[in-house]
């Protein structure tokens, strides 16, 4: 059987954090589905379409990394893609404990799917979408925090239009 795996998230925006999660788990599993989520608690920064089309160029190269989107619970969506794993990635410990709650209601919903966690590297740690969506807003330089396979120039002309 495929192993295939969902890594979750608004990605608002995807950052280098997200990035090096994903790279460090392609040896792990035969496919992972990046899945942009809808969150009803946040207001978008970015569009929806703009986020994909980010997330696609960075992993254009890798044929085991897809991205899809989705509204409603990430454990349907496995189920609906045949993913029998979740990827999360752990900055701090107050993520463990944010992410362990969830991961064990998943389990208890859907047995079949387990939670896989990565932890994030020394370097990465301090970077959050939130903050990197703050210096973009502010007009400072996120570059270092973002993929460099993207321009930096489009997050702000984006960011102006929607």
């Amino acid at each position: 059987m495929e192993k295939i795996a969902i890594f979750p998230g608004s990605f608002d925006p995807f950052t280098i954090g997200h990035e090096s999660i994903v790279r460090r788990a392609i040896p792990l599993f035969d496919q992972i589905i990046i899945m942009i989520g809808y969150n009803s608690n946040k207001k978008p920064f970015y569009p929806l379409t703009k986020r994909k089309e980010w997330i696609k160029k960075v992993f254009e190269n890798e044929p085991k990394v897809s991205v899809g989107k989705f509204e409603g619970l990430t454990v349907d969506y496995c189920r609906k893609v045949h993913a029998q794993y979740i990827l999360r990635g752990l900055r701090t410990a107050a993520d463990f404990e944010y992410e362990r709650a969830i991961a064990q209601v998943n389990k208890k919903m859907h047995p079949e799917i387990e939670t896989v966690f990565l932890l994030t590297t020394p370097e990465h740690t301090p970077i959050t979408s939130t903050i990197v969506r703050d210096i973009l807003r502010h007009g400072g330089d996120a570059s270092m925090f973002l993929p460099k396979q993207l321009d930096i120039k489009e997050f702000y002309t984006e960011q102006e239009e929607s």
